[in-house]
């Protein structure tokens, strides 16, 4: 197969968590070498398959899906939807022809590299969490280049091929945020009372939604406006509790994720990899909760690096309903403890990740 090496495919999806990375790097490719032709390769029916066409990208579904740890049934077909994929993948490839293939995980990273593996087409894995996932550990002996946002990822990955490059994260985040008195306006929000932002990442949290639904009726004297982004599946539940409430502004995925952070004094946040590295960038006090059921706890791994530095409040899941807003209230109420938390993000911060990453690709590869 006679391969073009200014083609690159890149794959994965699922959640903004992948999405966001993935258009990131496509994007820096492109800035770095306009003549460079891009393919996503992402999952059907996942959210991938609207968000990157709206970046302006070409995208092809696999029809792979993840293990259902809640029910048994949906995983029997799971082997048919690898094998079909794997299959689908490999077609995709020689079609398209790609010189370089870049997954940035997600069900259809797994099947498109390791089509990219057989073929012997070279590939990058860019891995975005601090506990590497099972995916990637496998896929790792084939890639190239391996990105990671954590330091002593040489316990799962080979020295020789890891890049520290930070995650990529939304082109926003890389710019200074907008001013506060703006972000307020944008929200239609007080400047007088603090302001938490609660997000339980681009597909939501039932377990903060919940919280955020008891925080409506608070006790008296416990003043402070939300942003509450309740994720798409969970809008319809959450929006007529909050209809009506001034201070609070409910909504199903907010945009303008910078308007979000400029306005908050406290985020309340899921752990994912993409969350942290923008709270990061972005400085902005944070209380997370892991999701508990994400694969191999790699939420709980990623909120422990910052807490124990001090630069975010960790919750479980378990104590989330009861105490999450008691929480906020209180570091609302704690400008040192926020200020000495927004100093250890940005201490954290790594920056330029998607043109790092592109650099490498560039430079070696295509």
């Amino acid at each position: 197969m006679s391969l073009v090496k200014r083609r690159v495919i890149i794959s994965g999806g699922g959640t903004g968590g992948h999405i966001f990375p993935a258009i990131a790097i496509g994007k820096a490719l492109q800035a770095a070498d306009p003549n460079i032709e891009l393919l996503f390769v992402g999952a059907e029916g996942r959210m991938e398959m609207e968000r990157i066409p709206a970046a302006g990208f070409n995208i092809i579904g696999l029809p792979v899906a993840g293990f259902q740890r809640a029910a048994v049934w949906p995983n029997l077909s799971l082997p048919f939807k690898i094998l079909k994929s794997l299959l689908k993948a490999r077609k995709i490839i020689r079609d398209f022809k790609p010189g370089f293939a870049v997954g940035v995980g997600g069900y259809a990273s797994g099947p498109l590299l390791q089509a990219a593996r057989w073929v012997g087409i070279p590939y990058l894995i860019q891995e975005q969490n601090s506990f590497a996932g099972i995916t990637n550990k496998l896929l790792a002996g084939g890639a190239k280049a391996i990105c990671v946002a954590y330091p002593d990822m040489d316990k799962v990955f080979p020295a020789s091929k890891i890049h520290f490059t930070g995650n990529p994260v939304r082109p926003e985040m890389t710019r200074p945020l907008p001013a506060k008195e703006q972000a307020l306006n944008y929200f239609g929000l007080k400047p007088a009372l603090p302001v938490v932002f609660l997000t339980g990442g681009s597909l939501g949290a039932r377990t903060l939604n919940n919280a955020a639904i008891e925080s409506l009726n608070g006790p008296a004297g416990r003043e402070f406006q939300l942003i509450w982004q309740t994720g798409k599946s969970d809008f319809a539940r959450c929006s007529p509790l909050a209809e009506g409430i001034e201070g609070v502004k409910c909504m199903a995925f907010v945009d303008r994720m910078d308007m979000a952070y400029a306005a908050a004094d406290v985020v309340i946040s899921r752990a994912g990899a993409l969350a942290i590295s923008e709270l990061q960038l972005v400085g902005c006090p944070c209380i997370l909760v892991p999701s508990p059921n994400v694969a191999e706890d790699h939420q709980t791994h990623n909120a422990k690096v910052l807490a124990s530095a001090g630069a975010a409040l960790m919750l479980k899941e378990s104590e989330a309903e009861k105490n999450l807003f008691n929480t906020a209230w209180l570091l609302l109420n704690d400008e040192k403890r926020r200020n000495n938390m927004h100093i250890r993000l940005k201490e954290m911060a790594v920056s330029n990740a998607a043109e790092k990453i592109a650099e490498i690709i560039i430079k070696n590869y295509i």
